[in-house]
């Protein structure tokens, strides 16, 4: 076995990639035992009924459970491209419209916290501008799990909010627009050829709303592929060196999407169920005011508990966005007719 090689340990590169592979089929094993198991179950409830024993409330909770487990069974049968087994890393920017979209922007990030919170996954504000009135300028985190960036995969695009203002005295009813760019977090077992004199290094002195953990030294650091206009930053480390090497984990990992979006390109494989991040082709609406829903434009998955939505329920979109990849059946979106 290649674990038992004690020269494994002392290198990341393989160890990494091979405890991931490892951890994924030691899941889809355990996955196939339970089931099984669930299975027997049932069939032994209906034994039961069959001899007279009252079962029904038994039974109805064994099904559902195998349901739930069926259903995650099926999800995972959808994620089996090379990075979708790997860490997301999520851009969250406000569009254009000031304190509206920012504070949209924050509301769009703290969705994405929350989702990740209930799936078990752990998260890392990598860079944060806050807004001068509410909101944010730009946020950058990263969701560490399994599958995670295959599961945020569909996030990517422009969200839609109407509400009515809460920064309006006049009590209006406001548009507001917010992009959102998922990338996966490669590791070194993924080689990207990086010139050192294709980047242009920046550092400044990270943003922040203050306190005794302010920072007070240039130790941000900014990082700018200039052939392809990437950039990447990182703030939350006081070390500028670690700051650095983050930025450039960052980098790394939107180079290699982005080369892969023009391999992508060239054979046209998901020219209908990639958008192009512009606020004519909003992916998703969320609608607070005159009535409540969140509809995705792509897939016509809809939520009438917009509030559940938002704070971090996402599973009904991210599998229905995922069963319409894996059939074909992405819809471009549409010019809002159904929206004021």
């Amino acid at each position: 076995m290649k674990v038992a090689d004690p020269a494994l340990w002392s290198d990341p590169a393989r160890s990494q990639p091979l405890m991931r592979e490892r951890k994924r089929l030691e899941s889809a094993l355990a996955d196939d035992a339970d089931l099984a198991r669930r299975t027997e179950d049932i069939d032994a409830y209906f034994d039961l009924a069959r001899e007279g024993e009252n079962v029904e409330a038994e039974l109805g909770t064994a099904i559902n459970e195998l349901t739930v487990l069926a259903e995650k069974m099926d999800l995972k049968t959808m994620l089996s491209g090379d990075t979708d087994a790997l860490n997301a890393i999520v851009s969250v920017h406000p569009g254009a419209g000031g304190t509206e979209s920012q504070d949209w922007a924050e509301m769009l990030m703290r969705m994405y916290l929350r989702w990740a919170e209930r799936q078990g996954f752990k998260t890392e504000i990598n860079e944060l501008q806050d807004g001068e009135e509410a909101g944010i300028k730009s946020a950058t985190f990263t969701i560490t799990g399994e599958y995670a960036f295959g599961l945020l995969s569909g996030e990517t695009g422009v969200h839609r909010l109407v509400r009515i203002s809460p920064f309006d005295q006049a009590k209006r009813r406001h548009t507001s627009f917010a992009s959102v760019y998922v990338s996966p977090e490669i590791d070194d077992s993924i080689v990207v050829d990086i010139k050192p004199d294709e980047l242009r290094i920046d550092t400044y002195r990270s943003g922040g709303k203050g306190g005794q953990h302010v920072n007070t030294t240039d130790s941000a650091v900014r990082i700018t592929h200039i052939p392809t206009g990437i950039v990447a930053a990182c703030q939350n480390e006081r070390s500028q060196h670690k700051n650095k090497d983050k930025a450039m984990k960052m980098l790394r990992s939107r180079i290699y999407e982005f080369e892969l979006e023009k391999k992508r390109a060239v054979t046209k494989k998901l020219e209908d169920s990639k958008l192009e991040i512009n606020f004519g082709s909003q992916i998703r609406s969320y609608v607070l005011q005159p009535y409540r829903m969140a509809k995705d434009l792509r897939t016509r998955v809809e939520v009438g508990d917009v509030d559940r939505v938002i704070d971090g329920d996402l599973e009904p979109f991210i599998r229905g966005y995922l069963k319409a990849r894996r059939e074909g059946a992405l819809q471009s979106p549409l010019a809002e007719d159904d929206d004021v």
